[in-house]
């Protein structure tokens, strides 16, 4: 059993925007399980903000670089965002994407490619702009995606400048249809990726563990309630198809169009170009998610500095 310490108690509050004496009861009731005290907070209807699991905590940028059949999106992260305005650390993220490309996402390849113009490695010119800036850096993930017919088209959101910024998103369409047609649906559909956030592709490709936690806290609810069991489940699969709204890319509403789902949305701009469209994939970075952010105590520092 875990030490139900203050930090403990602190970290499931932020989680869960829950009170602070209900944060207590949750770990005192799941050994201190911090998953399993969500889920406890959720079921007693005392989850405020039970998403709020991953937040931006460090700076640097999100860059991403497409060509025709192919993109990739890398992150790399520095301590300030005054680093982010930095000339070179962008151009640094620039080159990281484009080399990426090559590398099919593959992080530890990534690191180990010759950097452009230099006899340096790309994780060895990490090192060296860390000792030329003067902060510390990281490139921390990498992937990409490609189709064998059709597009993989991006989005930046608050972009720093071109391919650059805190929200980087491709969206891989398979399709014979025309190139520029299909980007201009491509980038539209990863606009509204980076606004909705889904977490998978269709119904298929949920996993199975998060749907079963999922009708577990949906059932125990309900029966809470005092529903019989058959009403149990009729709700169970109601707030199931609400789930799939909310974390399915294909089941969601599409952002331009909120009475159009994302699906009908891609058949119907099929149809118009005249040939089947199929979305076979797409990736969401943002800019230090599920990092944990250091909280400095700024009075603190001002007494342990007046101290020396």
């Amino acid at each position: 059993m875990a030490e139900i310490t203050a930090s403990l108690v602190k970290d499931l509050r932020e989680k869960t925007g829950a009170g602070m004496m209900d944060c207590k009861q949750a770990l005192a009731a799941t050994a201190g399980e911090m998953e399993a005290a969500i889920d406890w907070l959720r079921k007693k209807g005392l989850s405020a903000a039970a998403k709020k699991s991953g937040r931006v905590a460090s700076e640097g940028l999100v860059g991403v670089a497409t060509h025709g059949t192919s993109g990739a999106v890398v992150e790399v992260n520095a301590e300030t965002d005054f680093v982010a305005r930095n000339d070179s650390f962008q151009a640094f993220v620039e080159e990281c994407a484009k080399l990426s490309l090559a590398t099919k996402g593959d992080i530890e390849a990534l690191k180990t490619t010759k950097y452009p113009n230099e006899s340096r490695t790309v994780a060895e010119q990490v090192t060296h702009l860390v000792a030329t800036i003067g902060e510390n850096m990281q490139l921390r993930r990498c992937a990409a995606l490609s189709v064998n017919q059709g597009v993989v088209a991006s989005y930046i959101h608050t972009a720093a400048r071109p391919g650059l910024g805190r929200i980087g998103v491709l969206v891989a369409l398979e399709s014979s249809g025309d190139a520029e047609k299909l980007t201009a649906l491509g980038k539209q559909i990863a606009m509204h990726v980076a606004a909705a956030n889904p977490q998978f592709l269709d119904v298929a490709g949920v996993d199975g563990a998060a749907l079963e936690r999922e009708k577990a806290i949906y059932r125990d609810q309900a029966s809470a309630a005092g529903k019989t069991p058959d009403i149990v489940e009729k709700m169970v699969m109601g707030r199931v198809r609400k789930y799939y709204e909310e974390v399915v890319l294909l089941e969601q509403n599409y952002v331009l169009d909120d009475k159009t789902k994302v699906s009908a949305a891609i058949e119907k701009a099929g149809k118009e170009m005249g040939t089947a469209i199929k979305m076979t994939g797409f990736l969401r970075y943002a800019l230090g998610e599920g990092i944990q952010k250091e909280e400095k105590d700024f009075a603190a520092e001002v007494a342990a500095a007046a101290a020396r």
